[in-house]
């Protein structure tokens, strides 16, 4: 039986008492929300936190005011409300997707937007990945997936956080003074590192979402994974496109904007700017869809460190991306 380490646990009501708290702890302090994602690391020993702090008692992180979500309503209440069902289908529908019921009445918008990166090699016991020696991400040099590559190539498997980055939401972070409060880009919140995949900084906290303004524009995602449940994804797409209204003929929309984004491939969600390109000015025909699905398979370059075969799933992203961009045409 994998059993938790023996660790403080605080529960602070204030965003500043939880900053103080952190900072009294240090490198050993570590925030918590739902902890569907940290108790289980903690149990495989890939995080050993001597304090841990939750966030769960701030009632500033549980509000939701106009667009703005604060980052502790779960994500089954973020998928059952009826203004994100109606304005953002799309946020409700990847949160639904996410693991099991149990696990969405516990797990966190933030805690998925902060997930960690995930691979065949890391998410083991610690007894199994010291009998093979440890890999680069934790305690060893290594990185088992590519043995000769200088950095961890672990995935992203967030389902939130590719539909964020395609969007444009604004992620609200707030330090230990205030003038460390600072807001960025969805997309500027990751990096492209199996280690060192968030640009926050460990004393931080993520507070809120800013979501757009709900006015002209459309997005879904669609997930691969091997079960209809419970499963990570291997594959997520999230497709953003703003409409506009063409002057010659007032009943054709053509796409102004677009951006396609996929999770499960890369160490964040990786943005595809060229297979964006290919819909601008179109109604989403079926070549521009092709010619995006194609614009999005080429640099996509899935290792073999989640489930299914690698070659496969990149064949997949044509699939995926075409199914997308096909029910944002149908909704029309």
């Amino acid at each position: 039986m994998l059993r938790l380490p023996s660790f403080t646990y605080l529960q602070p009501r204030t965003l500043p008492e939880a900053l103080a708290m952190k900072a009294d702890a240090g490198p050993q302090g570590m925030y918590v929300a739902g902890g569907t994602d940290l108790y289980p690391n903690m149990k495989r020993r890939h995080q050993e936190p001597g304090v841990v702090i939750s966030l769960m008692g701030i009632p500033e992180l549980r509000r939701l005011e106009g667009w703005t979500v604060g980052t502790c309503i779960t994500l089954t209440e973020l998928s059952n409300l009826p203004t994100f069902q109606r304005s953002y289908s799309v946020v409700a529908h990847a949160a639904d997707l996410v693991s099991t019921p149990l696990l969405r009445n516990m797990g966190t918008l933030g805690g998925n937007l902060c997930l960690d990166t995930r691979c065949n090699y890391y998410d083991q016991t610690y007894e199994w990945r010291k009998a093979i020696d440890f890999c680069m991400k934790k305690d060893g040099h290594i990185c088992w997936v590519a043995p000769s590559s200088p950095r961890c190539w672990a995935v992203s498997s967030s389902d939130v956080a590719p539909v964020m980055v395609a969007i444009g939401a604004e992620y609200r972070l707030v330090g230990p003074s205030p003038a460390a409060e600072r807001v960025v880009p969805a997309a500027r919140f990751y990096h492209n590192d199996g280690i060192n995949y968030l640009t926050k900084q460990p004393d931080e906290i993520l507070a809120a979402v800013r979501l757009p303004p709900p006015d002209g524009w459309d997005a879904v995602y669609h997930k691969l994974r091997r079960r209809g449940s419970f499963d990570f994804p291997v594959l997520g797409v999230a497709a953003w496109v703003k409409w506009q209204r063409g002057s010659r003929n007032a009943e054709r929309e053509t796409v102004a904007e677009a951006r396609i984004v996929l999770g499960g491939v890369a160490s964040w969600p990786q943005e595809m700017p060229e297979a964006a390109a290919a819909l601008a000015g179109t109604a989403l025909e079926d070549a521009a869809i092709a010619a995006a699905a194609e614009a999005a398979y080429r640099p996509a370059k899935p290792l073999d460190n989640t489930d299914f075969d690698l070659s496969w799933r990149k064949q997949m992203t044509r699939v995926y991306v075409t199914r997308a961009l096909e029910e944002l045409r149908r909704r029309r």
